[in-house]
């Protein structure tokens, strides 16, 4: 830019002086009515946080540690308030699954896999993506937990991806692993949308929702999700294919290759034994986890802890995988600011503050900027579930209270709180382990997460909203 470029500065300096001088300005401002004082800073250390990363002109790594710092150091967060991430054991099941993903790689089972893959559907990076996206749909009923199901899919991911020649480390992750992964990553916020017990907040918002009188079984919930999840499934590929394409896309000649390339790694060895048996215990136990009275991470540390006893993972391994330290450092922060922006009252302020503002609209008009607000608020949310448990009910109340009905006010809020999942890199847990790839970029996710997102509530908005007006 001209202007920074006469002060000598680049852009990127330019830009963060700029945002750092609005946030000192919101900073010092009047706090608005209704909030605590702590509760309106860390507002402002968290937006600032997040328009860095957005802008372009930090790493997440770097601005989450700014941020806390900021935050401890002015006496808006305690030691305690602060760490609180690091304390949360799905953070370290999103790290553990990283790290198992590298065991698969090594054992040479995901090799194998990829190639199974890409002698059925690899004539394209495009048929590629859809096939990993049907898979995701296929299981996400067995798996309440969407961060489980992404350690499920991401090796096989990886391993599509590097052996297509892309890789995040000699700068060919644009070839064809970016747009796989992001693939997949937007897929997980179809499959939970489809499935009541595809994620861990779809039952809680369902009994929430009973509390208020409206039921909503598993049956009702599958066959309100089903038509705007296929026009999902069929379009967002498609989106990203335009918006965030590969470099690699007509692979003719991949099943063949894939093909001899399986006749030439033999039968499968003892390693991809062992890997393939430990994976499908742990899928098995994701699976009656909470039948069975057994945590989850448990179950990923347990799982490592094989893969090191039989030599598939080493502590050599460990060190290589710096991202996996980086992973678990900014998003444990982040979402600790989330949780405290709760904690504080700023999101039921915002809630009342909504209330207000669509007072006396028309119920269509209600319904749809219900819906678009909660979506947008998400940028401020770090979990799914947290979102869900602190809005849900408030957004529902609302919507009953301008005469949306009740069914689809309730079945929307909880589709977008499936849908919405890719708007930030910290949006779900289960974006986390495709961040750490290192295929795929923080602002990247800002752009076309957004760019998904906006087709996913378009989607839901219009096809949704008639289907379901339709069938209830």
């Amino acid at each position: 830019m001209p202007l920074f470029q006469a002060i000598g500065i680049g852009r990127a300096q330019g830009l963060q002086l700029l945002i750092m001088i609005g946030s000192l300005l919101l900073w010092w401002s009047a706090v608005p009515e209704g909030l605590t004082e702590p509760a309106w800073k860390l507002f402002v250390v968290f937006i600032t946080t997040i328009a860095l990363v957005i802008s372009g002109t930090m790493a997440i790594f770097t601005a989450a540690i700014i941020g806390v710092s900021a935050a401890m150091l002015t006496g808006t967060l305690t030691a305690e308030q602060a760490f609180l991430g690091f304390s949360q054991d799905f953070i370290l099941l999103i790290i553990v699954a990283f790290l198992i993903a590298r065991g698969v790689v090594n054992s040479g089972l995901g090799k194998r896999i990829a190639y199974l893959i890409i002698s059925r559907f690899g004539y394209s990076s495009l048929g590629l993506s859809y096939s990993i996206v049907a898979a995701d749909m296929l299981i996400a009923p067995a798996f309440p937990s969407n961060t489980a199901r992404s350690g499920v899919l991401f090796p096989i991911v990886n391993a599509l991806a590097s052996d297509s020649g892309s890789n995040p480390d000699d700068g060919t992750r644009r070839r064809i692993g970016a747009y796989l992964m992001f693939c997949s990553m937007a897929g997980l916020s179809i499959s939970s949308a489809l499935w009541l017990t595809a994620m861990a907040a779809n039952p809680a918002g369902v009994a929430m929702a009973q509390d208020m009188g409206i039921n909503i079984t598993f049956g009702s919930w599958f066959f309100a999700a089903s038509v705007p999840c296929l026009v999902a499934f069929l379009v967002v590929p498609r989106v990203l294919y335009v918006v965030f394409p590969p470099g690699l896309q007509q692979t003719p000649e991949a099943p063949a290759a894939a093909r001899e390339s399986l006749r030439a790694m033999g039968p499968v060895s003892y390693q991809e034994w062992v890997v393939g048996a430990t994976f499908i215990v742990m899928v098995l136990l994701w699976v009656f986890s909470k039948s069975l009275g057994i945590n989850n991470t448990a179950v990923a540390f347990s799982g490592l802890a094989v893969l090191m006893l039989s030599g598939v993972f080493t502590i050599d391994d460990l060190h290589e995988e710096g991202r996996a330290l980086d992973t678990l450092v900014w998003f444990a922060i982040l979402y600790a600011m989330s949780s405290n922006l709760n904690a504080f009252g700023f999101m039921a302020w915002l809630g009342g503050y909504l209330a207000d503002w669509v007072g006396g609209f028309d119920w269509g008009l209600v319904f749809a900027l219900l819906v678009v607000s909660y979506v947008v608020i998400h940028y401020f949310f770090v979990s799914q579930t947290a979102q869900l448990l602190a809005l849900f009910s408030v957004f529902l109340g609302v919507g009953l209270n301008a005469g949306v009905p009740g069914e689809l006010m309730a079945l929307m809020l909880l589709f977008a709180t499936n849908f919405m999942s890719v708007i930030a890199p910290q949006g779900s847990s289960a974006n986390v382990i495709y961040l750490a790839s290192g295929y795929i970029e923080a602002s990247e996710v800002y752009r076309y997460g957004g760019i998904v997102t906006a087709v996913n509530s378009l989607i839901f908005l219009t096809v949704g909203t008639a289907w379901i007006l339709l069938v209830t």
